[in-house]
């Protein structure tokens, strides 16, 4: 009996652990973005209306006119709304068609906000800034440094109301702790310049 108490007590976590449902990080393709996302061209989202299959759209991406086209109601303003402003306002203009319309809205894609890191760095590019991102962890996306960059020297463009600003970073430092307010948090539209 003693043995049979043993094998169970040892079996019993790793059967639960199995049966358990397992949470997952969203896909590449579903980014999770923070609740005061501003949706912005280019931006990619499915929009499911309970119930209504013919009025669900999988993927709808904001046109440069800043609109999105639905089943229905047609054309609807999206860009420099929250996804659930955006939401809400679909749904009031789906009352007129169906009773108490119940609707959901995802962004899949969030492409409008991006930063851009060129230089000396594995993967220089455009990435997409979905939630706050710090300049550190925009080098941990761009795969780090190659053998020649100076880290040292690091530098931020940002352009805002038709001025530009220059920040510099010096990895060595944030790396040791030092000057932690180098690492800041990067805005849609900054360039990270690594010589």
């Amino acid at each position: 009996m003693k043995l049979f108490v043993l094998i169970y007590g040892l079996l019993l976590p790793s059967f639960a652990a199995a049966q358990s449902p397992k949470k997952t990080a969203p896909t590449t393709q579903e980014q999770a973005v923070p609740a005061d996302y501003i949706i912005g061209l280019e931006d990619t989202m499915s929009v499911n209306v309970w119930k209504e299959p013919e009025l669900s759209v999988k993927e709808v991406m904001v046109r440069p006119d800043g609109k999105i086209s639905l089943p229905l109601i047609g054309e609807i303003q999206a860009s420099g709304l929250t996804p659930k402003q955006l939401q809400d306002r679909i749904s009031d203009r789906m009352k007129d068609f169906v009773a108490a319309p119940n609707v959901t809205l995802v962004v899949l894609k969030a492409t409008s906000q991006s930063v851009s890191i060129v230089g000396q760095v594995a993967k220089p590019g455009v990435y997409p800034l979905g939630s706050p991102l710090t300049v550190l962890e925009l080098l941990a996306r761009a795969g780090g440094f190659r053998d020649e960059a100076k880290t040292k020297r690091v530098s931020i463009v940002r352009k805002e109301g038709g001025r530009t600003s220059h920040f510099t970073f010096n990895y060595r430092e944030v790396s040791e702790g030092r000057n932690l307010q180098q690492n800041i948090i990067l805005k849609t539209g900054d360039v990270i310049i690594v010589p």
